[in-house]
């Protein structure tokens, strides 16, 4: 559709579109963030059963990255829900933070 000054009205839809592509990116790193640590402690938990040629460290390994994983996950998303929309990230070596309100106390 055309609006009253001759342009296309998809052009604002980029927005959109880009806010799409960020759930999109956001769902892909959760997946990541999950299955790498469940991965790489699988297999060394699975190179470590070979070499000593046992089969129990291989399931603490799974575990292990299974707990590393949901770890990663949850931080990420406490990072993301915890910022605010328009509000910019704080730089994490300027000190301030939720600390400098108790100082008065």
């Amino acid at each position: 559709m055309w609006n009253k000054r001759g342009s296309s009205s998809r052009s604002r839809s980029g927005g959109y579109r880009r806010e799409v592509y960020q759930s999109l990116t956001m769902i892909l790193q959760f997946g990541i963030n999950m299955l790498v640590p469940v991965f790489l402690c699988s297999y060394i938990g699975w190179w470590i059963d070979k070499k000593l040629g046992s089969s129990f460290v291989f399931i603490l390994m799974f575990i292990l990255g299974a707990l590393a994983g949901g770890r990663n996950v949850y931080r990420m998303a406490r990072q993301v829900y915890d910022k605010k929309p328009g509000e910019e990230k704080e730089k994490s070596g300027t000190g301030a933070g939720k600390d400098d309100k108790n100082d008065d106390q």
